[in-house]
């Protein structure tokens, strides 16, 4: 049987303490453990009510803005293909849902947290992040109690803001992915499949 060069200290190490010998573990060997057990055991377990709360909002917000865009304003995108007089072509695509614009648009949709604030609902006492800021084109009848919405304290919208910005970093890609072919279930699609932020929670409500 071979052995890679790195794994032979870690076999005799198996092999003295099988036979009951003493060994001094090399320095390299108790570095690995410790980090490995760090990164097993010390990572902070992640607030699933910012998470879920936080993946809705995001939803919410690219789907709103994008509803503010005229549905036949263009942009133009390279494309592959030459014209005769080898000119390259230009291919149009709605600006909405475009690559582009759904860039931009998630470079500043975390600023937008700061419209949300914790919820309670006094029935339930089921936690959520939602928003209490009216916004300038709807209608403030279907908004909640502000007397249900807690403002200070440790959970803060400033850690809705920061949860924001770490979903949006790992799952851009797949944001713009989900909203350039618009799909129509882009809350249980991102928040459910593609990760697990709202899984094994009480919070199934789509629009926060």
């Amino acid at each position: 049987m071979n052995y890679s060069s790195q794994s032979l200290p870690l076999l005799t190490v198996c092999v003295k303490l099988k036979a009951g010998e003493p060994y001094a573990m090399d320095p390299w060997i108790i570095r690995t453990t410790v980090i490995m057990l760090f990164i097993c055991c010390c990572q902070p377990k992640r607030d699933r009510t910012l998470f879920c709360s936080a993946c809705h909002a995001i939803i919410d917000e690219l789907t709103h803005s994008i509803d503010q865009v005229d549905p036949k304003q263009t942009i133009n995108i390279g494309s592959f293909r030459l014209n005769p007089d080898g000119s390259m072509k230009d291919k149009k695509v709605p600006l909405a849902r475009s690559e582009t614009h759904l860039s931009e648009l998630l470079d500043g949709v975390c600023h937008s947290m700061s419209d949300y604030a914790l919820y309670v609902d006094p029935d339930t006492q089921k936690k959520q992040y939602m928003r209490f800021v009216p916004r300038s084109s709807g209608s403030t009848g279907d908004f909640p109690d502000l007397e249900n919405f807690q403002f200070d304290g440790p959970e803060v919208p400033s850690g809705l803001k920061f949860t924001c910005e770490t979903i949006v970093e790992e799952l851009e890609d797949d944001i713009i992915a989900l909203f350039s072919q618009n799909s129509q279930d882009a809350h249980n699609e991102l928040c459910n499949n593609v990760s697990d932020y709202c899984k094994d929670t009480s919070n199934t409500d789509k629009e926060l």
